[in-house]
C-alpha cells in the first residue's frame, strides 16, 4: 500500500473521530458547589459531622459514597471523642474550579464543654485544604500555616476514610504489593514507646489502587509529597473505617501534602431506576402510588407494569402506564405510578424497565397483623431496663443495673451530653447512692442510658394508643416483682398497659427519691458506656457504699465503682414535656393500677405548680396545659390556656396535635376561634411544604435521617385530621407511614422498621449492633442526607444517624400510625 493511501486513511480516521467521538469530559464545579463527572462527585466540607464519618472531603462513585472525612487528624486511628478541627471559612472559586477551606485545630467551642465535649489536645495550629480538578482527576492540597512541633511529627496527618462495607473482600494494590480488605480486623497491633497500642498498616507506598477487579469502585490515590499508609481503623474502634493516611513531614508548610485521586469512569453511567413502595403493601381502598426514582438526566421514560401473582407462580399484568407527575428533588427526578384503581386482594409486583419492586400485598387485613405488633412484643421488651428479658431459647439481656445509681459529681460535663451544675439540686451529695432508681425504664437507644424525655415520650404515645385504639394485645409476661420478662408468653394483662407501667415506675421512682425529676442515668466512663453485648456486664448489680470520691485528685475518673450516675438539671422545657406523659398515663392507668394513676397526676400537678406563673415560659406551656385539661377537666387549665392568647403562630407545628386533642373540651369560643384560624393557616402552609417533595411530607433532615420527625408530625396530623377534616385529609399521616415503610429517597428502599416488610433494615444500631443483626419492631431514623443532595441508607451497624433505634417516639409513633391507618380503612 502506498504511503499516500496510508496517509489518506489516517486522515479520514482522524477526521471521523474528531467529528463523531465524544469529547473527553472533565470534572467541573456544579451550581451546588461540588465537583462532578458522570458517575463521580467530590464534596468538600459540605457536611459537618466528622464524628459520624460524615464530613471533610467526600468521594461518591457511581451513586455510592465510598470515602469521607478527608481532613487532618491527630492520631492514626481517631475515634468518636477525639479532638476535631473547626471550619473557619469555605470558599468556592468557580473561575479557578477550586474550593478552599480554612481550618483551625482544635474546635475550641467543643473543648471540654457543650454536648459531647472533646478533650484539649494540647496543640493549636491553622491549615488550609484546597481541592481542585484537572481533567478527570481531583487534587487535595494541604498547607500548614507554620511547621508542626517536633513532638507531633508522625502523629498528625491527612486522613481519608474508606467505607468498609464497600470494600470488604475486595482487592487493593499499593505500589507493587497487593492485598484484600478484611471483613474483620486481622492486622497486627504494636505497642508504642508512650504506651499506646496502634495497628500496623495494611500497606505503605506512594500509589494506591482500590478494587482493581471492580470498575464500580476502582480509583487510584497517589501522594505527590510523601508516603501513604493504608490502615484498618477498626483496630481500636468497632465503628472505625479503613484509613488512607499521610503524616506531615518535618518543616512542611505550603503543599505539605498533595494527593491526586483519579476514578475509573464510565461516561455513559446513569443511576439505575429505583421503585419505592410500601414494603408491606396496601389496603384495597387506600391511595396507591409507587414512586420511580431516576437519574436526573434519564430521558428514556418507559411503561411501569403492575403484575399479580397467580397460584401456579405465573404473573398476570393487570395495569400498565407511563408514570406521571415528573418532579425534581435532591439529585434525582421522580415519577408516580398510580395503581389506586386496583383493589383485588392478592400478591403483586411492579416492574419498570429492568427494575422490580419487592412483592407486596393488597389486602383489607394488611395492617392487622405483623406490622405494629413486633414493636410491642419484641422491641419494647428488649429495651426494658432492670429486667431479665427471655425470648424462648434466647436471653436478650440478663437482669441489669440493679445498683442504680450514684449521684453525679457537681460541675461535671459528661461525654454524652449530660451536665451537672454547681449543685445536685436534691438532698443527695455527689457519689451518694440514690435509692429507688433500680426499677422500670427503657434503655434509651443503642446505648444503656435512661433519659427522662425518652421515658415520658414513650409513656405518652403508648397512653394515646391505648386510649384511642383500645389495644388489648397480650403476648408478653412482665413480672415487676421478679424483674422478669418472657417474650411470647401471655400473662393475661394488656402489654401496652404493662409497658406504660414500666415507664411510669422509672419516672416516679426518680421523682420520689430525688424530690424532682432526674435528667438521666448513665455510665460514668467511656469504656463502660461503649459496651456491646449483655447490659448485665456493665455493672455488678451490687449497690456500692459511697466511695472515697476524688478526695486526692478531685477527678471523677478516680472513682472505682461501676454504678451508673444520675444527673439532675434545671430545664423547664424538659420538665413541662414530662407533664404530658404523666397526665396521659394517669388517664389510662386508672382501673389497671390506680395507685400509679394517682401518683402520675399528683406529680404532673406538682411539677406544673413550679412553672404555671412564669410568663417567660408561656410559649412552651401549651402542650402540658392541654393534657392537664383533658385529664382533669378542671376549668382553671382552660383559663390558663386562654390567658396565653394570642397563641404564637410559629408554635402550632409543635403544639397543633395537643390543641386538636383538647379542642372538643374547650368552652371558650374566642379561644376556639383563634385555634381554628391557626389550624386553617397551618394547613395551607403544610400543603405547600409537602408539595415540595415527591413524598407528600415535609423533608428537613439535619444529621439524623428524617424518619422519626416525619413520624412524629404524622401523629400530630392524625389529630389535626380528626378535629379539622375540612383542612387536613388522611394523606398527611398516611404519607408519613408510607415514608417509613419504604417510600423514601435513595437507592435503599427498605422499610425503616426492622423485620417488617419484604425488605427492611436488618443491620441496625441497637445494643445488638456488634452482631450485625436487628431487634424486630425497632424503627431507625432512616435515610440520611449527605450534603448537599445525596440520600443515603447504608448497610452498616455503626451509623447511629441512619440505623439507630431510640425510645421516646421512634418506635411508638410508628405503632400509632399503623393503628391510625387500620382505623381509617376499616371505616371505609
Amino acid at each position: 500500500m502506498s504511503g499516500k493511501k496510508i496517509f489518506k486513511i489516517i486522515l479520514i480516521w482522524t477526521l471521523t473521530n474528531s467529528l463523531f467521538s465524544k469529547p473527553v469530559e472533565r470534572l467541573r464545579l456544579t451550581d451546588q458547589g461540588y465537583f462532578e463527572l458522570p458517575g463521580f462527585n467530590v464534596m468538600v466540607f459540605d457536611d459537618f459531622y466528622p464524628e459520624g464519618h460524615q464530613g471533610g472531603v467526600t468521594l461518591i462513585q457511581n451513586g455510592t459514597r465510598l470515602a469521607a472525612n478527608g481532613d487532618v487528624r491527630l492520631s492514626v486511628t481517631p475515634g468518636q471523642w477525639d479532638p476535631l478541627p473547626k471550619i473557619q471559612s469555605r470558599t468556592v472559586r468557580q473561575e479557578a474550579e477550586a474550593i478552599d477551606v480554612e481550618m483551625s485545630f482544635p474546635d475550641s467551642s467543643r473543648m471540654e464543654k457543650g454536648f459531647n465535649p472533646l478533650p484539649d489536645p494540647g496543640i493549636y495550629f491553622k491549615y488550609r485544604i484546597r481541592v481542585y480538578a484537572q481533567n478527570q482527576s481531583v487534587f487535595i492540597q494541604v498547607d500548614l500555616e507554620r511547621p508542626l512541633p517536633m513532638a507531633w511529627l508522625g502523629k498528625i496527618g491527612f486522613h481519608l476514610e474508606l467505607f468498609p462495607g464497600a470494600f470488604f473482600d475486595k482487592a487493593y494494590l499499593m505500589d507493587q504489593k497487593s492485598g484484600l480488605f478484611p471483613r474483620q480486623f486481622t492486622g497486627a497491633i504494636v505497642r508504642t514507646p508512650d504506651g499506646d497500642c496502634l495497628p500496623e498498616p495494611l500497606a505503605t507506598g506512594q500509589k494506591l489502587t482500590l478494587t482493581p477487579e471492580s470498575a464500580e469502585s476502582q480509583m487510584t490515590i497517589q501522594s505527590l509529597t510523601g508516603t501513604l499508609e493504608l490502615t484498618d481503623g477498626r483496630a481500636k474502634h468497632n465503628n472505625g473505617w479503613f484509613i488512607i493516611r499521610e503524616a506531615f513531614a518535618k518543616g512542611a508548610t505550603e503543599k505539605a501534602i498533595l494527593w491526586e485521586i483519579t476514578p475509573t469512569l464510565n461516561s455513559d453511567w446513569q443511576y439505575k431506576p429505583v421503585i419505592q413502595i410500601s414494603q408491606i403493601g396496601y389496603h384495597p381502598v387506600q391511595e396507591k402510588k409507587a414512586l420511580i426514582e431516576l437519574d436526573r438526566n434519564d430521558s428514556t421514560i418507559c411503561n411501569a407494569s403492575l403484575y399479580r401473582f397467580n397460584l401456579d407462580g405465573s404473573k398476570t399484568c393487570v395495569l400498565e402506564s407511563i408514570p406521571q407527575n415528573p418532579k425534581h428533588f435532591l439529585r434525582y427526578q421522580y415519577r408516580e405510578f398510580d395503581f389506586s384503581t386496583v383493589r383485588q386482594n392478592g400478591l403483586y409486583q411492579i416492574v419498570y424497565g429492568e427494575a422490580t419492586s419487592s412483592p407486596f400485598k393488597i389486602d383489607e387485613n394488611i395492617y392487622d397483623r405483623g406490622v405494629w405488633q413486633p414493636t410491642l412484643t419484641y422491641y419494647l421488651p428488649v429495651q426494658m431496663c432492670h429486667m431479665r428479658v427471655n425470648d424462648r431459647y434466647r436471653v436478650w439481656h440478663d437482669l441489669c443495673h440493679m445498683d442504680d445509681a450514684l449521684m453525679a459529681p457537681v460541675n461535671h460535663t459528661h461525654f454524652d451530653g449530660y451536665s451537672q451544675g454547681a449543685s445536685t439540686l436534691c438532698p443527695f451529695e455527689p457519689f451518694e447512692h440514690v435509692p429507688g432508681l433500680n426499677r422500670g425504664g427503657w434503655h434509651d437507644a443503642g446505648d444503656y442510658d435512661l433519659r427522662v424525655e425518652s421515658q415520658s415520650g414513650t409513656v405518652f404515645t403508648l397512653a394515646l394508643i391505648y386510649e384511642l385504639f383500645h389495644v388489648e394485645l397480650d403476648q408478653t409476661t412482665i413480672d415487676q416483682s421478679t424483674h422478669l420478662v418472657e417474650i411470647s408468653q401471655p400473662d393475661g394483662k394488656p402489654d401496652v398497659l404493662q409497658q406504660i407501667e414500666h415507664g411510669v415506675i422509672a419516672i416516679l421512682s426518680g421523682y420520689q427519691s430525688l424530690g424532682r425529676l432526674y435528667r438521666g442515668i448513665i455510665a460514668s466512663d467511656i469504656r463502660q458506656y461503649v459496651l456491646l453485648g449483655d447490659g448485665r456486664a456493665m455493672t455488678d448489680n451490687q449497690i456500692g457504699s459511697a466511695p472515697a470520691y476524688y478526695q486526692a485528685t478531685g477527678k471523677a475518673s478516680e472513682i472505682s465503682a461501676d454504678d451508673r450516675w444520675v444527673f439532675t438539671e434545671e430545664n423547664p422545657y424538659r420538665e413541662l414535656t414530662v407533664i404530658t406523659g404523666l397526665a396521659a398515663a394517669s388517664r389510662v392507668l386508672w382501673g389497671y393500677n390506680d395507685t400509679l394513676s394517682v401518683q402520675c397526676l399528683d406529680a404532673a400537678l406538682s411539677i406544673w405548680s413550679q412553672y404555671e406563673f412564669d410568663e417567660k415560659l408561656n410559649p412552651i406551656k401549651i402542650a402540658p396545659l392541654c393534657e392537664l385539661l383533658i385529664t382533669t377537666h378542671n376549668p382553671r387549665f382552660e383559663e390558663q390556656l386562654t390567658a396565653l392568647l394570642p397563641l404564637p403562630e410559629k408554635s402550632f407545628s409543635r403544639t397543633g396535635g395537643a390543641l386538636a386533642r383538647v379542642y372538643p373540651f374547650l368552652k371558650n369560643k374566642t379561644l376556639k376561634q383563634e385555634i381554628n384560624q391557626l389550624a386553617e393557616k397551618n394547613s395551607l402552609e403544610l400543603t405547600e411544604e409537602s408539595g415540595n417533595t415527591p413524598y407528600g411530607v415535609p423533608y428537613h433532615p439535619h444529621i439524623w435521617g428524617a424518619g422519626w420527625n416525619i413520624q412524629r408530625a404524622g401523629v400530630d396530623h392524625y389529630f389535626l385530621h380528626k378535629t379539622w377534616p375540612e383542612y387536613y385529609n388522611t394523606s398527611y399521616f398516611m404519607n408519613a407511614l408510607l415514608f417509613v415503610l419504604g417510600r423514601h429517597p435513595g437507592e435503599n428502599n427498605a422499610s425503616f422498621v426492622s423485620g417488617v416488610g419484604a425488605n427492611s433494615v436488618t443491620t441496625a444500631y441497637g445494643v445488638n449492633r456488634a452482631d450485625w443483626s436487628y431487634i424486630p419492631g425497632g424503627v431507625v431514623s432512616g435515610t440520611a442526607l449527605i450534603r448537599p443532595d445525596l440520600p443515603e441508607l447504608k448497610v452498616w451497624p455503626y451509623f447511629w444517624q441512619q440505623t439507630e433505634y431510640v425510645m421516646g417516639g421512634g418506635a411508638t409513633h410508628f405503632m400509632f400510625l399503623v393503628l391510625a391507618a387500620q382505623e381509617t380503612y376499616q371505616k371505609q
